[in-house]
């Protein structure tokens, strides 16, 4: 079969579509860093529960109680990066969802379910005692499955030939485990979760962030350090999975996706150096503009998937700016709330005290 007579026609946008790439990507990069701070620090908090069940180390109490606003912010954060992508490539999203429609419905109950054992951690911390491990399992865990879900979707929309599967599985469970790019896709971005979380552990101790010892900047470098290491080897893994086109794009054949694969992995390599040379600031900065670089990559790869099928420019315009401008006026109000958030929270930090 065809695949792209299974392919939904694309429909009208208000304004150019440039507008809701550029939207998308900025809204993207935010999402992504509160992600990885939620994903990363639950891994994190729950690996250091292991080691000292009965005698937590500081850093497991200042996990425990950030815990609960990143799995806010990443929630809020990730809305409109959705949103745009729906917007942008509904017709590809749209059908990949319902055919992994059980898995990705669960979602809002895993999350539901995150949310609760970050706040169980947080206001019962010193009750749990031997429980700590369980709880911040159970957590680490559903934001885990989380990630895995929506990896799976976001491969299986790239791939309208594998749609076929559901002639055979109309039951909304199909997987996409046969794509060979979905395990080293995945494990790179848990890693990256990883890393990006211990440079948080890092802010933390440097800014006394719970009481926070001086020295965890140093573990929390350590832990940048070890998961960016890992991340060389699954994007190794991931580039040698992409389908040749793909592959080719990055490896030479187009000097953009060429020039952003190079610089980031680049900067990446040195991100680890300053790490280790325990060079917090240096280390910052080459990680968010790894980040900037990572997100542009990641939508040409997208883009250079449905090349076959679709572009994203290639829409028909009805010219109604008006919700537009609604839009950008209530994104700017809401990014000046989580400003004044993010100051009470910080104001706070000074009067925390460790159980």
């Amino acid at each position: 079969m065809d695949a792209a007579r299974l392919i939904p026609q694309a429909l009208a946008v208000p304004i150019h579509p440039g507008w809701f790439v550029v939207l998308q990507f900025v809204t993207l990069i935010l999402h992504f860093l509160a992600m990885n701070l939620m994903l990363g620090g639950s891994l994190i908090a729950f690996a250091l529960s292991l080691h000292r069940p009965q005698n937590p180390t500081p850093s497991t109490y200042a996990l425990a109680t950030k815990l609960p606003f990143t799995i806010a912010f990443a929630v809020n954060f990730g809305v409109a990066p959705l949103l745009f992508t729906q917007v942008l490539y509904g017709q590809f999203l749209y059908t990949s969802s319902v055919l992994i429609a059980v898995p990705w419905i669960s979602v809002i109950g895993l999350v539901i379910l995150a949310y609760l054992a970050a706040y169980l951690v947080d206001f019962r911390f010193s009750l749990l005692g031997r429980l700590r491990p369980l709880i911040f399992g159970v957590m680490a865990a559903s934001l885990a499955t989380v990630a895995l879900i929506y990896t799976t979707n976001m491969t299986l929309m790239l791939q309208p030939d594998r749609w076929t599967a559901y002639f055979t599985n109309p039951s909304g469970t199909i997987s996409n485990f046969s794509d060979p790019t979905l395990l080293p896709r995945y494990l790179h971005f848990v890693l990256a979760s990883v890393a990006v979380a211990g440079l948080g552990l890092a802010w933390a101790a440097h800014f006394g962030i719970a009481n926070l010892p001086p020295q965890w900047l140093g573990h929390g470098l350590t832990w940048y350090a070890g998961a960016t290491m890992g991340q060389y080897a699954t994007g190794m893994w991931f580039y040698s999975a992409l389908p040749t086109t793909v592959a080719h794009a990055l490896g030479g054949g187009e000097f953009l996706p060429t020039f952003t694969f190079a610089i980031g992995a680049i900067l990446g390599l040195a991100s680890i150096a300053t790490a280790l040379q325990r060079r917090l600031c240096a280390t910052t900065w080459m990680l968010l503009m790894t980040v900037v670089l990572m997100v542009g990559l990641r939508d040409m790869v997208r883009d250079l998937y449905l090349a076959p099928y679709f572009s994203v420019y290639q829409r028909t315009i009805t010219h109604e700016y008006s919700p537009f401008l609604l839009f950008v006026i209530v994104f700017i109000l809401g990014l000046g709330t989580i400003a004044w958030m993010l100051r009470a929270v910080w104001l706070e930090k000074t009067s925390e005290v460790q159980p």
